[in-house]
């Protein structure tokens, strides 16, 4: 099934809000293979579309693991503030080209240490880079809201990401609005382990999301739940227990789901079986959003019309998802 033209304008049209949104999935290709031939990352002859190809996971995926193998380019090239300001402006106006009026961008500050930035500057070099990409914004005649989360990773250990939790509580005043916990699942499964590192982040104002469901079935959302988290990102796989549904109403815990992302990374057989249809109707608060523009080759744009066909929404229902999107963001300060 093909939308209307009148349909797929509105989509355009509507002011919409992302709030799981990845930055290093999101790199621009052609920005990739500038900033990774300036820093010597490429064999000679490497081309852009090459680049492109590695910046890009297969659809679908094998695995998880296979998915985020798509990150250890962009993950070499951010390492310094240059890059970072870069990727942070250039995301901000990608993201207002949807029609989207307010993001939460996340990223995982440690991972971008690796030639000596800190996490304090890691921090200040992508809140540098959002500010200047709504200025231009505004200035180009359009307008844009975005905040950051900070991701500490389960592969790390609980006094780094606690060091990634002070640091985030100390640059809110630079619109880190958030703290989550992302990486792999199955060699990773206790988000527990961190919990220090969420209080920490808790008790300095930050709203909390964690990464769950990519693996794991819905034992892993309801893991997510004893951090007492606002919003789970993922978390799809709650559809098959009808008790963690219910009680992810009855607390009000936000899935923000990412339907293309579940589908590449295995999580679901084919696009139109994704679970966001029967959560929405169950009464599950639900946002969706795009995780990685780059890696999964997408714009949000095209995301809500897959809400529309192949998963099935009805024109209200994206409306009212899109609404809740505006009540489940992290910014109650404002």
């Amino acid at each position: 099934m093909t939308l209307p033209a009148a349909v797929r304008d509105l989509v355009t049209r509507l002011p919409k809000v992302e709030l799981h949104l990845h930055l290093d999935g999101s790199l621009r290709p052609l920005t990739a293979f500038e900033l990774g031939l300036a820093r010597g990352l490429f064999e000679p002859g490497t081309t852009a579309a090459a680049v492109a190809e590695r910046l890009r996971a297969p659809m679908p995926c094998r695995d998880q693991a296979e998915l985020l193998a798509a990150f250890d380019l962009p993950l070499a090239i951010l390492q310094d503030t240059e890059a970072l300001e870069r990727a942070a402006a250039e995301l901000v106006a990608d993201v207002a080209a949807d029609g989207t009026i307010y993001a939460e961008v996340r990223w995982a500050p440690a991972l971008h240490t690796m030639r000596r930035l800190t996490a304090n500057q890691v921090i200040a070099a992508v809140a540098a880079g959002t500010r200047r990409g709504m200025a231009q914004v505004t200035a180009a005649g359009g307008g844009i809201e975005v905040r950051l989360i900070a991701v500490a990773m389960r592969s790390h250990s609980p006094a780094r990401n606690e060091d990634v939790a002070r640091a985030a509580v100390g640059a809110m005043d630079e619109g880190v609005v958030g703290f989550d916990l992302a990486g792999a699942e199955a060699a990773y499964p206790d988000p527990l382990v961190h919990r220090r590192a969420f209080g920490i982040a808790r008790a300095g104002g930050l709203g909390i999301t964690v990464h769950a469901g990519e693996w794991g079935g819905p034992g892993q959302v309801r893991r997510a739940l004893a951090l007492d988290p606002a919003r789970i990102a993922h978390g799809a796989p709650a559809v098959d227990d009808p008790a963690l549904m219910a009680e992810l109403t009855r607390r009000a815990v936000t899935l923000d789901l990412c339907p293309t992302s579940n589908w590449q990374a295995g999580l679901v057989p084919r696009l139109a079986d994704h679970p966001l249809p029967r959560l929405l109707r169950a009464g599950v608060p639900v946002t969706l959003s795009t995780d990685d523009r780059t890696v999964s080759d997408l714009t949000l744009v095209r995301e809500f019309e897959r809400a529309l066909d192949p998963l099935g929404l009805g024109l209200a229902e994206l409306w009212a998802m899109d609404r809740h999107a505006v009540e489940a963001a992290f910014l109650d300060h404002e």
